[in-house]
């Protein structure tokens, strides 16, 4: 039986819930019993439920409330209406076709590239080479030196020499963000970022109890004004840049920019936190800001955007010894370390070429992809062909939140502008992200699902989309 209380009533099924005052929506309430009782077995595939009016009069509810539970019932796949023969338990439904997944920033798993021999390979190397007990123990110094010194080498095509010493290895760029949130900042400060940032600062931030402020932007980036009212205004504890094919704009910001916003950190003594993923994915990207500024900058860099996610590895350069030593105690308060064998595996890849030849036919195949999207979204795409994601201006007849609730009616995830806002002006966009399914010609379909959904109006929907 379901877990919820039946009405005692000689005639009335036996999934029907005794509604509670306090036990939400009655309408969900229903859908809720119904679903219990198809899961348990008390209603089967084929079975007739009452109708709406009747059942209505049972549960003592108007005839809305019926209806609206019906229909969320139907979108849960429980039940399936027959026209004037009523509405019966629906037969479960075989899933055909996958999801296709436009939402999810990964990068496209290469041409040529088999990764379970390069897996084997690269693991078979660390456990030749390295003293197993060393991979099995705790690095609290921000990984080995040979894990350190594979990330200078990492980081050379953006630096130049890079003393290995001043680096940190870390689980993945989120672990480093949050981190340095705790490390460089107070409870209640502000982090400065531009409207649409990536989302996971704002988790970070609000999870510590720091507050994010917008920066107005413009097609180069963060206004670098508008950065120095800011600093004035709001006294921040960081500045957070994402500058190269930023997400989600996929914007990068030129080198121009890029200098007149490290004199605002200068001027202001406002440290910048440069979340830098997807440097090695661009073609011919100015230098990082960390570059141009070494002592008001830290930099992230991290293999998962560039390589594979699984590889959670990110190397933060920070110069400066005492913030160095700040950022490895918070690090150690949640995360303590970067998985040594996982470190190993990163390490000997970047010593024996595979992680170049990795980031090459990434690069290669992200291109590829983007060329398939101007093809396919025509006019639409406004992409610079190289990255791993399209941001999307909408037409006026759409709003981001509805088209991605169109657009997952259809089997397709796309990520909607609200995911991204950070505060300041609203943005009618969606991000498409090109690497998440792994299967070119599926992601084509994908593509050609999204135009076609882009050129239809939201009330041809049918009531799909609110």
């Amino acid at each position: 039986m379901s877990q919820l209380k039946t009405i005692q009533d000689e005639d009335a099924p036996g999934w029907l819930p005794r509604l509670a005052v306090h036990g939400g929506p009655r309408f969900l309430q229903i859908a809720d019993a119904l679903q219990a009782a198809v899961a348990e077995g008390s209603l089967q595939p084929g079975d007739r439920l009452p109708p709406q009016r009747r059942l209505a009069a049972r549960l003592r509810v108007d005839l809305t409330t019926i209806t609206r539970a019906y229909d969320e019932a139907r979108r849960r796949n429980l039940l399936e209406g027959r026209g004037a023969r009523g509405t019966y338990v629906a037969a479960p439904k075989a899933e055909l076709t996958a999801v296709l997944d436009l939402s999810m920033n990964t990068p496209p798993p290469p041409d040529g590239v088999d990764f379970d021999d390069l897996l084997q390979q690269g693991l078979a190397q660390v456990l030749m080479r390295a003293d197993n007990a060393l991979l099995m123990t705790y690095h609290l110094g921000g990984g080995s030196e040979a894990d350190r010194k594979a990330g200078a080498a990492w980081l050379a095509p953006m630096f130049g020499q890079v003393d290995a010493s001043q680096l940190v290895v870390c689980p993945g760029a989120q672990a480093a963000i949050a981190a340095l949130i705790l490390a460089l900042t107070a409870p209640g400060d502000v982090i400065l970022a531009e409207p649409a940032t990536y989302p996971g600062l704002r988790a970070a931030a609000t999870q510590f109890g720091r507050r994010i402020v917008a920066v107005d932007a413009d097609r180069h980036g963060m206004l670098p004004a508008a950065l120095e009212e800011a600093c004035r205004r709001h006294q921040p504890g960081l500045v957070y840049l994402n500058p190269t094919l930023q997400n989600p704009t996929a914007v990068t910001m030129p080198e121009r920019r890029r200098k007149e916003l490290a004199g605002v950190a200068r001027r202001c003594k406002v440290r910048i936190v440069e979340d830098d993923p997807y440097w090695l994915l661009a073609d011919s990207p100015p230098a990082p800001i960390a570059a141009l500024a070494p002592e008001q900058v830290v930099y992230i860099s991290t293999l998962s955007k560039c390589l594979t996610p699984g590889l959670r590895v990110a190397f933060v350069l920070i110069r400066d010894p005492g913030e160095r030593e700040r950022f490895l105690v918070a690090l150690r308060s949640f995360a303590l370390m970067a998985a040594p064998l996982t470190a190993a595996l990163a390490t000997q890849w970047i010593r024996d070429g595979s992680a170049g030849r990795l980031l090459e036919g990434v690069c290669k195949e992200a291109r590829l992809r983007h060329r398939m999207a101007r093809d396919v979204l025509a006019g639409r795409y406004s992409g610079l062909g190289d990255g791993l994601h399209v941001w999307l201006a909408l037409p006026a007849y759409w709003n981001s939140a509805q088209l991605a609730r169109a657009a997952d009616s259809e089997g397709i995830a796309v990520t909607p502008a609200e995911a991204f806002a950070s505060g300041g002006a609203s943005v009618n966009a969606i991000r498409i992200s090109l690497g998440s399914i792994p299967d070119r010609g599926r992601l084509q379909a994908g593509l050609q699902r999204l135009s076609q959904l882009l050129a239809r109006r939201p009330e041809s929907f049918g009531g799909a989309v609110v």
